[in-house]
This record gives structure tokens, C-alpha cells and sequence, in this order.
């Protein structure tokens, strides 16, 4: 098989939306700090919405982000929280998928922690082959050919082979 032709994990992003500022939002920073062993960022709102309470560049959830082989590592465990098993609907038309777990404690190997309580979390993964740099380089900058953009069914195929997971309607 053509080396540019294989899948990898470009990296695995886990967010949490807290929906304001405060206690809420560092027991989000802990959680994430705790599952991927990363320092967490904490992400802002960019518009005014009253009626929540939200204005702009006013500090409403966290994300961290990893590549290598931290991502896939922590992305076995974390699709063990879902018992192996996705939607096809949870992958998109670029070949990602992004799931959500409603309770971190179902994550193998967190301990759960009374300071934090009950969280749940989104993860998205980004997949990548080999020469997808073109589209993100500062100079000649191009578009990926649609004979080597991953599609949804290589997606999934990916998946399956890579961490074993099952495709079907998830609980």
C-alpha cells in the first residue's frame, strides 16, 4: 500500500463546556488535567448572548489537545468509556468523528474525585494522511485533491481495524 495513503490520528481533542466562569470551569480544567495529563486551555465566548449570561471574551469552557501516540493511547481508553461502540452518524463527511461521555468515571483508569464530581466530556478526533500539510503551510498553500481526502467509509474502516470498535446506534 502507497505510504500516503495511510490514516493517522492528527491529533485528539477533549472538550468540556461549562457555560460560564468559575467553580464550574476550574473543576473542568482539573478533569482534564487528570484524563490526558496535558495542560488544558480554557477557551472564550466571542458573542453576547443575554439571556445566558454570556459576553464576549468571557472564559466558558476547556479543551486540551494531543498528537503521537499520547492521542492514540488515551483514545483507546476513552472509546472503552463508550464500550467500543459508535454511530455512523459520528462521523462526518471529512473522515473525523467526535463522540461525548456523559460521566468521566466510566473512563478505565480515572479514579473518580469528589472535588470534581460528575462531569461528562465531547472528544473529537482529526484524521490525517500523509501530505495534508499543503493546506496549513505559509507558502503555496493548496487545497487536498479529492482522490486523497479520507472519506467517511475509510473512516470508519479505520476505526475498526485500528481500535477494534463497532459501528451501530450507541445507547
Amino acid at each position: 500500500m502507497n505510504p500516503m495513503k495511510t490514516i493517522h490520528i492528527e491529533k485528539l481533542t477533549l472538550n468540556i463546556g461549562t457555560g460560564g466562569t468559575g467553580e464550574k470551569l476550574e473543576k473542568a480544567v482539573k478533569l482534564l488535567a487528570t484524563i490526558s495529563g496535558a495542560k488544558p486551555v480554557k477557551t472564550s465566548s466571542t458573542k453576547r448572548i443575554p439571556t445566558w449570561g454570556v459576553r464576549p471574551n468571557l472564559a466558558i469552557a476547556a479543551k486540551v489537545t494531543l498528537r503521537g501516540t499520547r492521542a492514540q493511547e488515551l483514545l483507546k481508553r476513552l472509546l472503552q468509556a463508550v464500550d467500543n461502540i459508535l454511530a455512523e452518524r459520528k462521523f462526518d463527511s471529512s473522515g473525523n468523528f467526535s463522540f461525548g461521555i456523559d460521566e468521566y468515571i466510566k473512563i478505565p483508569d480515572v479514579p473518580y474525585d469528589i472535588t470534581i464530581g460528575i462531569i461528562g466530556l465531547e472528544v473529537a478526533v482529526t484524521l490525517q494522511r500523509g501530505g495534508f500539510r499543503i493546506k496549513r503551510r505559509s507558502s503555496k498553500t493548496a487545497n487536498i485533491p479529492t482522490r486523497h481526502r479520507i472519506t467517511k467509509q475509510e473512516a470508519i474502516t479505520f476505526t475498526q481495524a485500528t481500535f477494534g470498535t463497532k459501528i451501530g446506534e450507541t445507547a
